[in-house]
């Protein structure tokens, strides 16, 4: 638990590097000389930017293994047992482990470049083989959000519409509490009157009751909000969600356009500490707080998409209902997206601040091809997910106008379900 908290911790300073780093390139510039601010430079920074890739890179190759080992491990047969035999079995497990990685790149480095310098370099595994190897997480980091984000972008409207409360516009609240409490009634008298030994029909009537209960509370709710908070937060924070997902992709466009005709628009390291020599931002410091709230965004519409997927929806961590294994699997989950996050939005333009220390030495960003196509395959995915969200609504009507809803030709799970009708029996294609 120690060293997931700890992960989680590393991931929180990844997430915020590019951010701190934005905003102290501001602070230098509009107060240059102030005796105050001098210990903010940039030593300081490219030290905070080497020491989230060293603790990423240990989080990831060393302590979340570890940590998973450790929870799976006994101890050797004919030694007792203890913490010390689990700690031993653990690391003889990490250091097989480390082996047969090396000895896979190994093969697979003399099967594609074999020659003398590709062998030897595999040697110095902490000047070459270890950032080689983080290089290639990132890129995998940095696909994982290529997927996440275009459809948490989409994903947010519901989310923000089922946390705030929705403006009640031809609806008639207490006409909806009233016949959601006689639905309740009338399902608890059913529970009441069924005996226990049928117990497959008392799971379904108690799952029933917990849908209507809930229902009862979000109608509840919406009765007790005020006026303000029906007819003012919702539409407010709705257009401000349009507003950021827009900007996103166009500056997303921008980019493409910058590296077609300019080569410095590709994502690189910088050589030395040049923070407070220029503001990357045309707007200056209102152009910085945006980009600082579009990074966070991103972040946020990332970590909703990975949970939205169907391949990590059972994922999804649950109070009081989660087991350990899961707990460290999402950690490295989040770590390798927020060690990502940077990269990703450097290569998509989001901001112009050169990446630093070990985030700007991976191979793959200088590659022209890779980081052009990265950025048009944002720019589609994003639009058909937002198209395809605020469309979905005129789809269901044309497919109830035209008879085909009862096909289930719609992606919504809700559709698909079979409703119960008046006599109480369950009905299904």
């Amino acid at each position: 638990l120690f060293l997931s908290t700890f992960t989680l911790a590393v991931s929180a300073g990844a997430v915020l590097l590019l951010p701190f780093s934005i905003i102290s390139n501001e602070i230098l510039l509009s107060f240059p000389q102030n005796y105050y601010i001098q210990w903010l430079n940039g030593s300081l920074i490219h030290g905070l930017w080497n020491l989230a890739s060293l603790f990423s890179n240990l989080c990831l190759f060393v302590l979340m293994p570890f940590a998973f080992f450790f929870l799976e491990s006994e101890g050797f047969a004919g030694l007792k047992k203890g913490i010390r035999a689990r700690i031993l079995e653990t690391l003889v497990m990490l250091i097989l482990l480390a082996l047969l990685i090396l000895g896979i790149v190994w093969v697979a480095s003399a099967l594609i470049d074999n020659d003398a310098a590709s062998m030897e370099s595999l040697y110095d595994l902490w000047e070459f083989y270890l950032p080689y190897l983080y290089s290639c997480i990132s890129l995998m980091g940095c696909l994982l959000l290529l997927l996440c984000t275009p459809v948490g972008l989409s994903r947010m409207f519901t989310v923000m519409g089922q946390l705030l409360v929705k403006p009640t516009i031809l609806e008639d609240l207490d006409e909806q509490m009233y016949i959601i409490t006689l639905e309740e009634e009338a399902i608890q008298r059913k529970l009441n009157g069924v005996s226990s030994t049928v117990e497959y029909q008392t799971v379904e009537l108690e799952r029933e009751l917990e849908k209507v209960k809930s229902k009862k509370t979000n109608l509840e709710r919406r009765k007790k909000a005020s006026a303000w908070e029906r007819n003012l937060v919702y539409p407010a924070v709705m257009i401000l969600l349009l507003i950021e997902t827009s900007i996103s992709v166009l500056l997303v466009a921008l980019n493409i356009l910058y590296l077609l005709v300019d080569e410095t628009a590709m994502p690189k390291g910088s050589g030395g500490p040049g923070i407070g020599n220029a503001s990357l931002s045309t707007f200056g410091f209102v152009g910085a707080a945006l980009e600082i709230i579009l990074i966070f965004y991103l972040m946020v519409s990332s970590v909703v998409g990975f949970y939205s997927l169907r391949f990590f929806e059972n994922f999804t961590p649950r109070k009081d209902d989660t087991t350990m294994t899961k707990i460290i699997g999402n950690c490295v989950s989040i770590l390798v997206l927020s060690s990502a996050l940077p990269v990703m939005s450097r290569t998509l333009g989001i901001t112009r601040f050169d990446l630093l220390g070990d985030f700007g030495r991976f191979n793959w960003l200088g590659n022209f091809y890779i980081v052009l196509s990265y950025n048009l395959l944002f720019a589609i995915m994003t639009t058909l997910c937002l198209v395809r969200k605020f469309t979905s609504a005129v789809r269901e009507e044309l497919l109830k106008a035209l008879g085909l809803d009862k096909l289930h030709l719609s992606n919504n799970p809700r559709d698909s379900e079979a409703k119960p009708s008046a006599n109480g029996h369950q009905k299904s294609l």
